[in-house]
């Protein structure tokens, strides 16, 4: 029998001996003299029963006693920290759990672990300690590489949490040279007293090449950028234009007017809008490309389109989810070309209740591509349709934009009735130029022909859940959880202290109905402090006390838009959660889904709503992540100058700031000169010790840039006298 057998019997002998029900807690020396131990086995009896401590199956009373672990273990996704420690996230669990550094037992970055929670301490944040690894989260790593001597260098990873660079042997350094940007493949992931260890996989180019800070991200977070020749030999085999064959069993609707309205380099427009007026109804079409049709289920590109999820938006790239062949090309409802849709036709009335609607398979022409600054432009100003105006060319589209923004306000007066909170935050274009360089960060600004086209698509993408809800067939929702009453609690503490009010939890904390809060209180407050000083800052404090929102087979409606049912339906170019539903509405519209495709989507959905909801979460990050990039990058120019700002965030270590331009960073406690300053958790303020003076959020002031690391990806601020 081998050592780690002996090992195992061992400790399976000890674990039943203190699982059985006439067990009495012993200590150390009492189970070894009890269980009858050689004087020269104890050292080993001791740490057999170390091992079952650190796996969860057996703990320790404060008298020293053996016991069953009265905790069972938990699973989750270890996070660590550059100083050491590490934290678990718990799915479903809005808080995670604290991993002191002496109970982190080799967990790295990312890995899926088990942990085994500690003894509490009152009002600190739950303790654990990780007891097995279940998975390792991250094989490769993308960093900068620093060869230290002639036979060995380091990686030092782009991900700051990571507490230790990576060994790399000059046999697997690949010709790296300093500044070049890598990615290391871990050979081993090391311990409390070994760096980890890897090879050189790929060198993505020097840090100072153009482009290469940006692809370092995208291969930090795992996006796949190039399609393989197998795809692409699948999508040169289809066909660029729409057959008599396709056409057969459509709805034929090339004659019916419709423009698509999108921002002037769109490439991939995937949907157009028709609109008219009877005088009593208005009937909305929203015609979404027929992707499906060319992407068939289960094939090479579809699995492709799984695994991406969906397109990202970087600010000097986008890495689509379908071949830019198709996406630009069959899939893009380009003006006056026959394409396939599905389309969503709506009668509405005055009130902007839906009186009757279908869902047809169709094939569509789009009479013109239109530009949301160009509509904007001609509802702002008619006269510019006139003869000899700028957009006189639209003069016989233009009745049609009138329809549209009556029937818009319509839609958005209804939304808003029912408590739809609707967020206006400041968002930005950064320019760069050829070399991939910050030129300039501009403020964007939602038009009025924008807001259309989002309150068409959010009425057709409620039609469609709606209706297969009710069908009781397997789908894909999109929902938002009512948000966690103590963060509403928190907000309607601190909005309280500015003066504005907020009702969340009845007399003697009675809920308002089956929940913590109405949608429509967050509407009425961010309507409160619409245009004030403190309207961004209040904005973002209301956003964060929210659930993100996710996709899911379970219909259990939408908080932010306050609606019952909701999906995405209106993007299959960009999103596969839009592409999937669309092949189950057309089975649905062709009966053919019987018991066997039924069953098979109830298989499958699970799988593709977590999927799709982690790949959106990535892709996030990754936008987020280059723009506070190009911001410092941008900002390294300004060292010295000085700015107006407001106060954006406030924490132990110092008071965040934001710019007009909508760049942020951070004034550190240390530099808030004149005082001993801390901050107020209750009252979210940083306060002078002796002379009272407060830090507020939402508080006007002028800043100088001290410092931009490119490398934290953060900006230094300090405050002007």
């Amino acid at each position: 029998m081998d050592i780690q057998t002996m090992t195992e019997k061992r400790k399976k002998v000890i674990c039943d001996l203190v699982e059985d029900e006439f067990y009495v807690p012993m200590k150390e020396k009492e189970l070894a003299v009890f269980m009858q131990v050689e004087k020269e086995d104890r050292q080993e009896f001791k740490r057999i029963l170390t091992e079952l401590v650190t796996e969860g199956k057996l703990s320790v009373t404060a008298k020293g006693k053996y016991i069953k672990n009265p905790n069972k273990l938990l699973t989750g996704t270890f996070i660590s920290n550059a100083r050491g420690f590490g934290f678990v996230e718990l799915e479903g669990e809005e808080e995670d759990l604290f991993v002191p550094e002496d109970k982190v037992n080799g967990a790295f970055h990312k890995d899926i672990v088990q942990v085994t929670l500690l003894p509490g301490r009152e009002g600190k944040r739950r303790e654990a300690a990780v007891v097995r690894i279940v998975q390792r989260g991250l094989t490769q790593i993308v960093g900068t590489f620093d060869k230290r001597k002639a036979n060995y260098g380091f990686v030092i990873p782009d991900i700051v949490k990571l507490s230790a660079d990576i060994f790399v042997p000059k046999e697997h350094t690949k010709g790296a040279v300093d500044g070049h940007k890598v990615v290391v493949e871990i050979t081993d992931y090391g311990n409390d007293r070994k760096s980890p260890e890897g090879k050189i996989v790929e060198i993505l180019g020097h840090i100072n090449d153009p482009g290469v800070d940006i692809m370092a991200i995208v291969r930090g977070y795992e996006i796949p950028t190039e399609f393989s020749e197998k795809i692409m030999n699948q999508v040169e085999r289809v066909s660029q234009e729409v057959s008599e064959a396709d056409r057969a069993g459509r709805k034929d609707l090339r004659e019916l007017c419709m423009v698509t309205i999108d921002g002037e380099d769109a490439k991939d427009l995937d949907d157009a809008v028709s609109v008219s007026f009877d005088g009593k109804y208005y009937h909305l079409g929203v015609h979404i490309a027929d992707v499906t049709n060319y992407v068939q289920e289960n094939s090479a590109l579809d699995r492709e389109a799984l695994k991406r999820g969906t397109s990202v938006y970087l600010v000097d790239r986008v890495i689509p989810m379908l071949p830019h062949a198709l996406s630009n090309g069959i899939c893009s409802l380009n003006e006056g070309v026959d394409r396939l849709a599905l389309s969503c036709l709506m009668k509405i009335d005055s009130n902007g209740d839906m009186v009757d609607y279908e869902i047809a398979e169709t094939v569509i022409r789009v009479n013109k591509r239109m530009s949301y600054t160009a509509v904007a432009a001609m509802l702002e100003n008619p006269d510019s349709v006139a003869d000899g105006g700028e957009y006189a060319q639209y003069a016989e589209l233009f009745p049609m934009f009138e329809q549209m923004k009556e029937l818009s306000d319509i839609l958005r007066a209804r939304r808003k009735k029912r408590g739809a909170v609707d967020f206006d935050f400041p968002e930005c274009k950064i320019l760069v130029d050829k070399e991939g360089r910050p030129v300039d960060i501009l403020p964007y600004e939602r038009n009025r022909a924008s807001m259309i086209i989002e309150d068409f698509m959010l009425a057709a993408n409620e039609t469609v859940a709606e209706h297969f809800f009710w069908q009781e067939l397997p789908f894909v929702y999109r929902v938002h959880a009512v948000p966690d009453a103590d963060k509403i609690q928190k907000l309607s503490v601190f909005i309280n202290n500015l003066g504005y009010y907020m009702k969340t939890l009845g007399r003697n904390g009675a809920k308002i109905g089956n929940e913590e809060i109405h949608p429509k209180e967050l509407q009425k407050l961010l309507e409160k402090v619409a245009g004030t000083p403190s309207e961004a800052m209040i904005s973002r404090l209301v956003l964060r006390s929210m659930k993100q929102a996710k996709y899911s087979m379970e219909c259990t409606g939408h908080f932010g838009l306050a609606c019952k049912y909701y999906c995405h339906f209106t993007s299959p170019i960009r999103r596969y959660p839009d592409l999937q539903i669309h092949r189950i509405i057309k089975e649905q519209l062709r009966d053919r889904l019987n018991e066997n495709r039924v069953q098979h989507y109830r298989e499958i959905l699970e799988q593709v709503a977590k999927q799709s909801s982690d790949t959106e979460r990535r892709a996030e990050e990754a936008e987020r992540e280059t723009d506070k990039l190009k911001k410092v990058e941008y900002m390294e120019e300004c060292i010295g100058m000085e700015f107006d700002g407001v106060i954006s965030g406030i924490t132990g270590w110092g008071i965040y700031v934001e710019l007009p331009n909508t760049v942020e960073g951070l004034v550190h406690v240390s530099r808030l000169s004149g005082d001993y300053f801390y901050y107020d958790e209750k009252k979210y303020e940083m306060v002078g010790d002796v002379t009272g003076r407060a830090y507020k959020l939402g508080m006007p002031v002028k800043v100088r840039v001290l410092e931009c690391d490119r490398f934290t990806k953060t900006i230094d601020f300090e405050l002007c006298d």
